[in-house]
């Protein structure tokens, strides 16, 4: 009889801990959101400051035969793949593992969503399909990185004997 109570007060703490994980994670959720909206959906992206930072050093590194090669398109292009890795984690923590595959439909998606938004309100913002292709890959990689630790942090599964032994 003393087994029963012990066993409902673990369901229940993990119902509670479960709860409060999908607080917490509801929270992050919004607040990357919040930062990609920003990010993305303002008049520029960034400014003069950092804009005049970046010219100075995409050109030293333009200088340079090795660095030559790191033009402003791949940073952008890169900053994008960056942005939405965030996002490929937070649908496999959603979803779970068996439900990978929305990491890149929701990266696809809230990308589109962005690059139309873009065309249509906001004059000084260019729509891309680059962009669009590079934050659809940042969510795959994102998404990849998660079924990788998930991968490695699972238990292994006993061998089953096979049917010549």
């Amino acid at each position: 009889m003393s087994a029963r109570p012990a066993a409902g007060r673990s369901d229940t703490a993990l119902r509670v801990h479960r709860a409060a994980a999908r607080v917490v994670l509801a929270i992050l959720t919004a607040i990357y959101a919040w930062l990609v909206a920003w990010i993305t959906l303002r008049a520029a992206p960034y400014g003069s400051d950092i804009g005049s930072a970046l010219d100075r050093l995409l050109a030293w590194f333009a200088e340079r035969e090795s660095t030559a090669w790191i033009t402003f398109d791949r940073v952008e292009f890169g900053a994008n793949v960056a942005m939405f890795v965030p996002l490929g984690v937070i649908a496999v923590l959603w979803f779970g593992v068996r439900g990978w595959w929305a990491a890149p439909i929701i990266g696809a998606l809230a990308s589109a969503a962005i690059e139309a938004l873009q065309a249509v309100l906001i004059d000084t913002r260019v729509a891309d399909v680059r962009d669009l292709v590079a934050n659809t890959l940042g969510s795959v990689v994102g998404m990849s990185l998660m079924l990788l630790l998930a991968f490695l942090l699972s238990p292994p599964h006993p061998r089953r004997p096979s049917a010549t032994s």
